[in-house]
């Protein structure tokens, strides 16, 4: 019996998995201490300053800022990771069959209901 051949799942079919991610946390952790212990270490007035684009700081920082343009970040992200959804299906639609097909009509139907619920609710309206 060839041990390579095997149907079953064991825990060192997740060995690659496990050695990639030690790899990737511990490349991070290493390049994070090295840069902390090389890094110059300089402190001036100059280097703790705030700088934005060059251009020096003016008033509060703290002023409050209309929600509209955070809400139209974070739908713009939802409806963009909507499209993330339907690669899967595009590679493997003719696999997948009508059962498929009415899973993504499914799952369209509820982001336009939900579309249409903020644009009913006015969250995309920007005169007040």
């Amino acid at each position: 019996m060839n041990l390579f051949l095997q149907a079953t799942n064991t825990p060192f079919n997740y060995f690659p998995i496990a050695l990639q991610l030690v790899i990737a946390v511990g490349f991070v952790v290493v390049m994070m201490a090295v840069t902390h212990l090389l890094g110059p270490k300089r402190r001036t007035e100059d280097k703790l300053i705030n700088f934005e684009s060059g251009i020096p700081s003016v008033g509060n920082a703290r002023q409050p800022m209309g929600i509209k343009y955070f809400l139209v970040a974070i739908l713009f992200v939802l409806f963009d990771v909507e499209v993330i959804f339907f690669y899967p299906y595009a590679v493997n639609f003719r696999h997948l069959g009508q059962e498929g097909f009415m899973a993504v009509v499914l799952f369209v139907s509820f982001f336009l209901c939900g579309f249409i619920y903020i644009v009913k609710k006015g969250a995309l309206d920007w005169e007040e």
